[in-house]
C-alpha cells in the first residue's frame, strides 16, 4: 500500500491488522500525526471496499482467560501486585488502541461521519497509543513485560457484540467502559502512592487519568449527534448546522430527554447487569456526563434484582 495515498480509514485498516502491539501502537502514532498535519487528507474514498477484521490481529503473546478466571491483581502494597496492576492496564490499553482505530474503520464511510469525527477518534487512538507505550516501559521498568502475566479481552467481546450499531459501540465501549475506568483511576493512583510507587501515580495522575476524561466526552459528543440526526433526517450528516447542536447548549429540554432515554435503551440492551457505582461523578461530569445518565440504569436494574 502506498502510504502517500493512503486515506484514513486504510491508516486503521492497517493499525488493526499489525499483530505486534508495540508496532501496533507506533503506526498509530504516526498515521494520527499525518491525519493532523494533513498528510493524510481524505478520510476515505467513495468507492472503497475494504475488509475490517472481525478481530485485529495480536500476538500470543499473553495468555487469555475469561474475566472471571483472572487473578487476583492486590492493592499494590506489594511489588508483584504494582507489576499486575500495570500489566492489566497495560493489556488494557492495547485494546483501547485497536477499539479507537476501529470505530474509525468500520463506521466511519459506513454512517456518513462527518470530518471531526475522524478527528476525535484519531486523538483518542493517539493518547491509546501514547498511554500503551508509557505504561509498558513502566512495567518493564518494575521488572516485568507485558505478556508476562494472563490477561481478559472482555473489551473486545463488547465490540463484537456491538459491531453493526455506532450508538451501541459508543454507549457500550466510550461510555460505559471509559466511564468505569475514570470510576476506579483515583483509587488506582491512591494503591501506588501508599506502595511508595510515585512514578506510576504521577503517569496515571498527570497523562493517562486526564486524557481519559475527553475520550468518555468523545463518546457522549457522539452518541448525542447520532441522535439528533436520526431525529432530523433531513439535515445533511456532515452539515455545519447539524455539527453545531452536538453540544449541551444547542439541545432542547425534550431532545436531551430522548437521547439520555435511547442511551438508557442502548445500554440495558447490549450491556449484562447493571452499572455499578461508586461512580466518579467529578470525572463524569467533566466529561459531560451527568449523573441523569447512568444513575438510573445503576439503582433500576439493582432494585430489580432485590424484589
Amino acid at each position: 500500500m502506498n502510504q502517500q495515498n493512503i486515506t484514513l480509514v486504510e491508516a486503521a485498516v492497517t493499525v488493526l491488522n499489525t499483530a505486534d502491539p508495540f508496532e501496533k501502537a507506533r503506526l498509530g502514532q504516526t498515521f494520527a500525526s499525518q491525519w493532523l498535519e494533513g498528510t493524510i487528507s481524505q478520510p476515505y474514498t467513495p468507492s472503497m471496499d475494504l475488509t475490517v477484521p472481525d478481530r485485529p490481529a495480536r500476538l500470543a503473546n499473553v495468555k487469555v482467560v475469561a474475566p472471571g478466571s483472572m487473578p487476583k491483581l492486590g492493592k499494590g502494597g506489594s511489588l508483584q501486585s504494582r507489576q499486575a496492576i500495570v500489566h492489566s492496564l497495560v493489556h488494557i490499553e492495547s485494546w483501547a488502541v485497536d477499539l479507537s482505530w476501529d470505530i474509525i474503520a468500520r463506521f466511519g464511510k459506513q454512517e456518513a461521519m462527518p470530518r471531526e469525527f475522524f478527528t476525535d477518534f484519531v486523538k483518542v487512538a493517539q493518547d491509546e497509543g501514547r498511554h500503551f507505550t508509557l505504561l509498558a516501559k513502566r512495567l518493564e521498568e518494575l521488572g516485568s513485560s507485558y505478556g508476562s502475566l494472563p490477561g481478559h479481552d472482555g473489551l473486545w467481546d463488547s465490540a463484537i457484540t456491538t459491531s453493526n450499531d455506532l450508538l451501541a459501540r459508543l454507549a457500550i465501549e466510550h461510555c460505559v467502559h471509559e466511564a468505569r475506568g475514570l470510576d476506579v483511576m483515583p483509587t488506582t493512583i491512591s494503591r501506588f502512592r501508599n506502595g511508595g510507587d510515585s512514578e506510576t501515580a504521577d503517569l496515571l495522575e498527570r497523562v493517562v487519568y486526564p486524557e481519559e476524561v475527553t475520550h468518555c466526552a468523545a463518546g457522549i459528543k457522539w452518541f448525542k449527534y447520532l441522535c439528533l440526526r436520526l431525529r432530523h433526517p433531513g439535515i445533511n450528516s456532515s452539515s455545519a448546522i447539524e455539527e453545531s447542536r452536538v453540544g449541551q447548549s444547542e439541545i432542547t429540554l425534550e431532545e436531551n430527554e430522548e437521547i439520555i432515554q435511547k442511551f438508557h435503551d442502548t445500554v440495558r440492551k447490549y450491556f449484562r447487569g447493571p452499572l455499578k457505582p461508586p461512580f466518579n461523578e467529578e470525572a463524569r461530569e467533566a466529561a459531560g456526563f451527568g449523573r441523569q445518565w447512568y444513575e438510573p440504569l445503576a439503582v433500576k436494574e439493582i432494585n430489580a434484582g432485590c424484589q
